[in-house]
């Protein structure tokens, strides 16, 4: 076992061979929507995510179902599934079956395995100070979500955030791939400040980050300003509250973000500095247009000696 639970990364990973391993996950999540087509290819590229984040490649996914039979068509389900084989397809990866229970509520996930070089693994730990931090999907799809279910958010707005969930981390990884990744981890149910302090724990060192270089999806702050928010929120919050720190010029909408609970967010890397402007020149060409250059990771003695903070949002 060259990966397990020890430092929260997203997969596990198993050495098969000297040049071989398998990455394993798994996920699954309630809708976010009504579509199931939708829903479906949201699950999929959430779940197929883990694998990517470990720096491997999707092989195999096996469908995990809770479905309400007695209450939703069948129609339904197949549309989940059709969802989910569109991105599976995507990643390169083959549906191999999978299990269905039936459930109240309909929930669906996968079960990915992927295969990655045993030397070439990236975990949530590993960042060096110097490192800058790349983040490469926009924030705030938890709080959009819970403000569409109130018709409070424009169809643009909501469109944008769909679109940015459904999008798999494929390209942003294989570009990455080319460069010295330090750390990395993908930015979903524990927000950014969750996943942050995770990767600070496991390098320990202090990761600093500029709220105004942050990617935030359209209206998700302001929908925060509005009073709106989600039943995560709090319990991130509370989970990370004596290690991550907020400067006094942000205002309680903005520190709410650092916490959105995320379904399907962006990879979060820590990188030498002298590779991110080429980083993001080919991510930006690549049509990783969200991507930007959030903060930097620092010594803990450069922050203080004393402080238990090792998250620092400026």
């Amino acid at each position: 076992m060259l990966v397990g639970f020890e430092n929260s990364d997203d997969a596990g990973v198993y050495r098969l061979n000297e040049d071989s391993a398998i990455v394993v996950t798994a996920d699954f999540i309630t809708p976010p929507v009504d579509d199931p087509e939708i829903f479906g290819e949201i699950a999929a590229a959430n779940a197929i995510s883990d694998v990517y984040a470990m720096g491997g490649v999707p092989l195999t996914c096996l469908n995990l179902v809770c479905f309400p039979s007695k209450k939703l068509s069948g129609d339904v389900l197949q549309g989940i599934i059709r969802g989910a084989l569109n991105k599976i397809r995507e990643s390169g990866a083959v549906m191999a079956g999978g299990h269905t229970v039936d459930d109240e509520e309909p929930k669906f996930g996968l079960a990915v395995t992927g295969l990655v070089h045993p030397d070439k693994i990236w975990r949530n730990g590993g960042a060096l100070p110097g490192d800058k931090l790349i983040l490469t999907k926009p924030l705030g799809s938890g709080v959009l979500l819970n403000a569409n279910l109130k018709n409070l958010v424009s169809k643009q707005a909501l469109d944008n955030c769909l679109d940015s969930m459904r999008a798999l981390n494929a390209s942003a990884a294989s570009i990455l791939s080319d460069f010295s990744v330090h750390a990395a981890t993908d930015v979903t149910g524990f927000g950014l400040a969750g996943h942050g302090l995770e990767m600070a724990r496991a390098s320990g060192t202090l990761l600093e980050m500029e709220f105004g270089k942050l990617p935030v999806m359209d209206e998700a702050i302001q929908m925060y300003k509005r009073g709106i928010s989600t039943g995560s929120n709090a319990s991130n919050r509370q989970a990370v509250a004596e290690q991550v720190g907020f400067g006094k010029s942000l205002d309680e909408s903005s520190v709410e973000l650092m916490f959105d609970p995320q379904t399907s967010g962006g990879l979060l890397v820590a990188v030498p500095a002298d590779e991110v402007e080429e980083i993001l020149s080919r991510l930006h060409s690549d049509g990783v247009s969200s991507a930007c250059q959030i903060g930097q990771v620092l010594a803990i003695a450069e922050h203080s000696a004393v402080s238990p903070v090792l998250l620092s949002f400026i």
